[in-house]
């Protein structure tokens, strides 16, 4: 796969997965999940001992022709150059952990040799206050919010959604100020609470995230389905899009101006569902 299919594949993500590096057994599960992309994780998920056998697992793995994006161990540590030279090899996409330095976001892409699209994790004070440099990073595909580690550093609960408001917001500007798609929300630990999850994910959307980092299979469908555009949503997309076709620069749908801001929003409403996608690039009333 090339790092373009890479790029588009982590842009319109919704599910990704983390698996522990260390756990190969769990590799072709997590790939045959219905996750949108696996996150072999050798960071957080895995025991200082255990860390050169993760990578070395996660490698032949990716050498039998599989693709999974990889967390490497954030640069500065003991494993991260070696962790980036194995992904490096496998032209895999990269997500960085404790992103906090657009040079030092660089220098991975340099010395990933340009193979390797890019997911900076921000995590930490330092990366939240500079997240539009991280996300303006070349290379850089798409961010994603790391809550617990953020949370830990604030000295806050990290499913607490008040306390971390201001960093989920700010980092959904810094995205859209570099050019870049929304970001990846971050996890939900208490993995068989659906009330919980229910409510991140209702959170997050509301915030601007179009997608969340998930941490066990039985996440996915609700995360998959908790950020894909709703009935009515789509319903009002298409009216607005109906409308706009009609040649009018600006006029109004159910009594509310619609103009340019608001068609472009309904086109991409549009353009993030699968099923409507190729209908819609057809023409009008293609999708029924």
């Amino acid at each position: 796969m090339s790092m373009s299919r890479d790029s588009d594949r982590i842009a319109t993500a919704r599910n990704p997965l983390f698996v522990p590096g260390h756990r190969p057994d769990r590799f072709d599960k997590a790939l045959g999940s219905g996750a949108d992309l696996v996150i072999i994780d050798l960071e957080d998920a895995v025991a200082a001992a255990d860390k050169d056998r993760a990578r070395d697992e996660a490698s032949a793995w990716l050498g039998r022709s599989n693709r999974a994006c990889v967390r490497i161990n954030p640069p500065g540590t003991p494993w991260s150059e070696a962790d980036l030279d194995m992904a490096a090899a496998h032209g895999c996409p990269v997500m960085v952990p404790k992103a906090e330095d657009a040079a030092v976001l660089a220098d991975v892409v340099v010395r990933a040799e340009g193979r390797c699209a890019l997911i900076p994790l921000i995590e930490t004070a330092l990366g939240v206050e500079r997240a539009h440099e991280l996300c303006a990073t070349s290379g850089a595909v798409r961010a994603a919010f790391g809550n617990v580690d953020l949370a830990g550093q604030l000295g806050v609960a990290h499913d607490d959604h008040a306390a971390l408001a201001y960093a989920r917001s700010r980092l959904v500007l810094a995205s859209a100020a570099a050019g870049m798609g929304p970001p990846l929300d971050g996890v939900t630990t208490a993995v068989r609470d659906t009330g919980a999850l229910t409510a991140d994910i209702a959170h997050a959307r509301r915030l601007g995230f179009t997608g969340k980092l998930c941490v066990h299979p039985s996440q996915l469908r609700p995360v998959a389905d908790g950020f894909a555009p709703s009935g009515a949503e789509l319903r009002w997309a298409r009216a607005v899009l109906d409308a706009g076709e009609a040649g009018e620069a600006v006029t109004t749908v159910d009594g509310r101006m619609v103009d340019k801001p608001v068609l472009d929003r309904a086109r991409r409403m549009l353009a993030s569902h699968p099923t409507i996608r190729a209908a819609l690039n057809r023409g009008p009333g293609a999708t029924g």
